[in-house]
């Protein structure tokens, strides 16, 4: 459905990104991640046909955003970081507006009703944008793309300025739109692409580190799997016994109290040491409590690809100095 190629844009010698490239999947949510002065929104942009790219390719349903930029702006609804709103008109009457703009074909009156009954604004239909919350006012821009049920929909930081349980509804909100449109989705809280999107892109630095499912992320960068038991037991006997099981690599003692050690087990990838740690335990009269496997959060996995991407940047220029002494 969509496809970036060697993205590039620069502002004189200031490279904003460079050499971006992914696909997104009819029906996919994509969940574009990376720190303040990335590239995000600037690639959403060029993706949205807002701005002008210095050099690659984005095609929407096959269609070239720069050669057609009016056919491939038909097919994606926008929510900026920054709602576009005109906030001295009503919610209903700003809605119209932007139905006549897209020259929509379809009933006017009822498809505004429905969609803002999808977006959860028909009760501030008739309110002057400005006096709305910025939950609200958030979620009126969410309409304005949800216009035209475009098949994809790009939305930069939806959730930034929203309460806690605005965020709930409207990642509710966007979970369910999955499953009717292609979504790329960016955002700085971490759990929340973890929660909504198929997918994920990190940028860092104006260039894509990573692009993986959201289920094989951590698997990928989380090194040898670890297990964490908790255990009724002395530390020490406990631990050598562990430290016996064949495909055990590492034990280390997190914590101990009233009798019970909690232990973080590394084993080798290839082998699952569960049934051993059941059968030992049990032959040492070791009550088992509690036993589960360890993931790499996201977070964990975001600064590790961050650093990572920093880190390599400086040795190039680093290097770059060098050469030119």
């Amino acid at each position: 459905m969509i496809e970036v190629s060697k993205l590039s844009k620069a502002y004189g010698k200031l490279n904003a990104i460079q050499d971006i490239s992914f696909t997104v999947d009819k029906g996919e949510i994509l969940g574009l991640l990376g720190p303040n002065g990335a590239g995000k929104s600037t690639t959403m942009n060029i993706i949205t046909g807002y701005l002008g790219k210095t050099s690659g390719k984005v095609t929407i349903d096959g269609i070239d955003v720069s050669e057609k930029p009016k056919e491939a702006k038909k097919k994606v609804g926008y929510l900026p970081e920054i709602p576009p709103l005109y906030t001295d008109m009503t919610v209903e009457k700003f809605l119209g507006f932007v139905f006549d703009l897209k020259g929509i074909e379809l009933p006017k009156k009822e498809h505004i009703a429905e969609i803002m009954k999808t977006a959860g604004i028909s009760n501030v239909s008739g309110r002057i944008i400005k006096n709305l919350s910025k939950g609200y006012k958030q979620r009126v821009g969410f309409a304005q793309a949800l216009l035209g049920y475009p098949p994809v929909l790009v939305l930069d930081e939806p959730t930034v300025g929203l309460d806690p349980n605005q965020i709930i509804e409207f990642r509710k909100l966007i979970k369910s739109l999955g499953k009717k449109h292609t979504i790329i989705f960016s955002s700085h809280i971490l759990s929340e692409v973890s929660e909504i999107c198929d997918r994920i892109v990190v940028i860092s630095q104006g260039k894509v580190v990573t692009d993986e499912k959201t289920s094989d992320l951590a698997q990928k960068f989380s090194g040898a799997p670890k297990i964490v038991v908790d255990i009724q037991g002395p530390s020490a006997e406990v631990c050598q016994a562990l430290r016996e099981i064949e495909g055990v690599l590492k034990t280390e003692l997190i914590s101990e109290e009233n009798g019970e050690v909690k232990i973080r087990i590394t084993h080798k990838s290839d082998m699952d040491i569960r049934q051993n740690i059941f059968t030992v335990m049990a032959d040492k009269n070791y009550p088992i409590l509690e036993m589960g496997k360890v993931e790499l959060s996201l977070e964990e996995l975001y600064l590790q690809l961050t650093a990572s991407s920093e880190n390599s940047q400086n040795n190039t220029e680093k290097t770059g100095k060098r050469g030119k002494k």
